[in-house]
């Protein structure tokens, strides 16, 4: 018993005394051997991040939205543009057919060859006989009266000269006499087909041969008197305004001139169909006094002429709707950026 205790005392004293020795011995080592620290590398320098690719998208996902707004907010600009260009040229038409109709004189229908811009929307005064052979009928063209609308044509004849006035034309025109209903043109163009049948059937019928045996008494009938010339009409009398060729829309088919048929006014077309120059001068009869015994052709009204499909009172209706089209567009786009700021 005495043996062990003592071999434990031994041990106990041996641990104690070896745990008093190594931190001694690590100090020691630590003072007599210091090592030197090396000095630390630069830091690289910060390259550029680049942005995370969601980013990117929701840039163009934000243009995209707006685009329709900044569309209709342009359109809408463009309208006034278009009010202000269509204000200046009613100003124009109506301060050219204000002035004093132009006597359809030499120097003014060469004036008019030179350059027909120079005098469109001028009314002029011009005489002459219509050659009612060459009527052209534009059409078709509507027209309402008292509500109801009827069916029609525009017809232009050429106006020729006469040369024993001298107030006559110098030159043939081409007038839009105004319109006519279809029945009116049905009947103009079967009348010459009419007239040539007639006059082919005259010339037919076999006339008396004067070398019979009744040659004598024949030979002295009496002699007929000469006869006796028929007064000629006044020349016609035309207040008209001079105009160009209508610009058609897509939608309205070609003219046809080999069969007649005549869908918008091509001056050079028509002067050519009525055998006259490309230059021909074109006017549009407003003449007010119709007979009313002959109401055809109704010419046309004045201020039809300075009236347009569009005008700078729907100009503004057309700004106001895009406007507000366009505020409307860009709220809703600013209202779904928003949502998509909050979900995030």
């Amino acid at each position: 018993m005495a043996a062990s205790l003592s071999k434990h005392l031994r041990l106990r004293l041996r641990c104690n005394g070896e745990h008093r020795l190594l931190p001694s011995r690590a100090s020691s080592s630590h003072v007599t051997s210091p090592v030197p620290h090396a000095p630390l590398p630069p830091p690289p320098p910060a390259a550029a991040v680049p942005p995370p690719p969601g980013k990117e998208a929701s840039t163009w996902s934000k243009l995209f939205l707006f685009a329709p707004g900044a569309i209709t907010f342009g359109l809408g600009t463009w309208q006034l543009f278009r009010r202000q260009e269509k204000i200046e040229m009613l100003d124009y038409r109506t301060r050219r057919l204000e002035m004093e109709p132009l006597a359809w004189s030499e120097s003014a229908s060469s004036a008019a060859l030179r350059d027909p811009a120079a005098l469109e929307f001028r009314r002029i005064v011009c005489e002459g006989d219509f050659d009612e052979e060459k009527s052209v009928f534009v059409g078709p063209r509507s027209r309402s009266i008292s509500g109801v609308t009827e069916n029609g044509y525009y017809v232009i004849t050429p106006l020729v000269p006469r040369s024993t006035e001298p107030s006559s034309l110098q030159s043939p025109i081409l007038v839009n006499r105004g319109w006519v209903p279809r029945g009116w043109r049905d009947k103009n163009v079967r009348g010459p087909q009419i007239l040539d049948e007639t006059s082919e059937s005259q010339d037919a019928v076999k006339r008396p041969d004067e070398k019979g045996p009744w040659w004598k008494f024949w030979s002295n009938k009496p002699k007929s008197s000469p006869e006796i010339e028929k007064p000629r009409k006044p020349p016609v009398r035309v207040i008209g305004v001079i105009r160009g060729s209508e610009k058609p829309s897509i939608f309205v088919p070609a003219n046809e001139a080999s069969s007649g048929q005549w869908f918008y006014v091509d001056v050079p077309m028509i002067a050519r169909a009525c055998g006259l120059p490309e230059n021909t001068v074109y006017i549009e009869d407003i003449n007010e006094d119709v007979s009313p015994t002959n109401p055809y052709p109704v010419p046309k009204d004045v201020n039809t002429l300075i009236r347009h499909s569009v005008m700078p009172e729907d100009h503004l209706k057309y700004t106001f709707t895009w406007y507000t089209l366009s505020a409307a567009v860009t709220y809703m786009a600013s209202k779904r950026i928003k949502a998509k700021k909050v979900r995030l």
